[in-house]
């Protein structure tokens, strides 16, 4: 390979290319944000049980169990370029799709479909982003993603309960908004080149150090170490090899223990704090998950400092206890009812940032999107039973016995995060991807 050409890197690239991949994300929070907030109009509307409104509320999540699969799959084999567009025009067509519908099993299918576009993003946007990246704020970078997750949903519970309220605007107009953005975040993806690893890992290494020194200068494809990517096979057969198997395994583990319990709790959100005697459920949800924004805001600027695993096992511990204590104190004040869960959406979102992290920098380029898309696949069956159970769990259990299941799950999260977790800081993508799986010394 020629490291002669003196191409001038075009400005702001990386800039662009983390906007375009965060806005990605945004997307997604946004639309599951907005379900939150009208699942109680559509089940009126459309005259849904509970069982109807629970797989509504999970259909996006059960898409994600077959898109996120399938779309890594995708784009491990044919680029990143090209499913890093496609996922977005669908996503616009559905997203206009929900405004039309006239029965409960009609907006369930087109959620479904909405979800596998949802999984589809997982298994792209990091991927895209993390093999461009420099290691020196690699988490960062990726840990934006999150955040933009967050903000989107947060936008989305104000937006929704503004058009709802103030303006009287029907549910199904609602859930056509999602649609906007999305066509925004198409037009920033637009002319963005394929991936410089993925490339190498298909023999195409000229092609991949070109597109490396024209948009990023030359001496960063050295500097960054892309040499070191190998021309390697990918496939479920390669992913699954015992190295990428186990830490495939405990990617799939915390990741589901962070979301089933955030999804449960915060999709049903009005109805569990109107069910523990809240006054006013619409300004305690709009709280909380402003309170989760600042967690991911607070997690993506500390996780160079504190590391990986500091940011993930005490935050599983901290989430335990405060929904312990909401399960366990049914007479508690409201207030204290709000504080305990804004300390857990805190939490959460502090630790959510490594779902972006950990499985990017944990799998190697040739099986990275499969391995991503099927960890984002068995993180939402978890986070769809728990939100399919909700509604009748707390009908049936009620909600302190619910709040204290969803605590035994972090529990769970917290002993597996100890014992598997590796530390991953500062250390360049190549390398993380291929170190043996093991705890940080002490």
């Amino acid at each position: 390979m020629s490291a002669a050409t003196t191409t001038e890197p075009k400005p702001g690239f990386l800039r662009r290319l983390t906007l375009a991949c965060a806005w990605g994300e945004g997307v997604d929070g946004y639309d599951l944000g907005v379900v939150s907030v009208t699942l109680p109009f559509i089940a009126t509307a459309l005259g849904a049980g509970p069982v109807e409104a629970g797989l509504i509320g999970a259909s996006s999540l059960i898409g994600i169990f077959v898109g996120g699969p399938l779309a890594g799959f995708l784009t491990d084999r044919y680029g990143r370029r090209l499913m890093f567009s496609v996922d977005l025009l669908l996503f616009v067509v559905l997203g206009a799709l929900q405004g039309v519908v006239t029965e409960p099993w009609q907006l369930f299918v087109v959620r479904v479909l909405l979800g596998m576009t949802i999984g589809a993003e997982y298994a792209i946007g990091a991927a895209m982003l993390a093999e461009f990246a420099p290691a020196k704020g690699r988490g960062r970078r990726l840990s934006g993603l999150l955040v933009s997750w967050y903000v989107g949903y947060l936008l989305a519970v104000v937006v929704s309960y503004v058009l709802l309220d103030a303006v009287g605007l029907s549910w199904r107009w609602v859930l056509v908004t999602s649609a906007v953005p999305a066509l925004v975040t198409m037009l920033l993806r637009r002319g963005l080149p394929e991936s410089p690893r993925w490339l190498i890992s298909r023999g195409r290494a000229d092609e991949a150090e070109r597109i490396v020194d024209s948009r990023l200068g030359a001496g960063y494809f050295a500097r960054e170490d892309f040499g070191a990517e190998g021309e390697e096979q990918g496939g479920l057969k390669a992913l699954l090899r015992r190295g990428n198997r186990r830490r495939l395994a405990f990617i799939c583990v915390f990741w589901g223990c962070n979301v089933a319990p955030y999804f449960a709790i915060f999709t049903f959100a009005p109805t569990v704090l109107e069910s523990l005697r809240l006054a006013n459920p619409a300004a305690g949800t709009i709280t909380l998950n402003a309170v989760a924004a600042l967690g991911a805001l607070v997690g993506m600027l500390t996780i160079e400092r504190v590391g990986r695993r500091v940011q993930l096992i005490p935050t599983f511990w901290v989430m335990a206890a405060a929904l312990t204590a909401i399960g366990l104190w049914g007479g508690a004040p409201g207030l204290v009812v709000v504080a305990l869960f804004a300390v857990f959406s805190f939490c959460n979102a502090l630790q959510a940032n490594l779902t972006a992290v950990y499985p990017i920098e944990m799998l190697p380029t040739e099986v990275r999107s499969t391995g991503v898309g099927i960890a984002a696949a068995c993180s939402r069956v978890a986070a769809a039973v728990g939100t399919f159970l909700l509604p009748v769990g707390i009908t049936t259990l009620g909600t302190g016995a619910c709040m204290l299941i969803a605590a035994g799950v972090c529990v769970a999260g917290a002993v597996v995060s100890h014992v598997m977790a590796p530390e991953t800081t500062g250390r360049g993508l190549h390398e993380t991807s291929r170190a043996p799986l093991v705890p940080a010394a002490g």
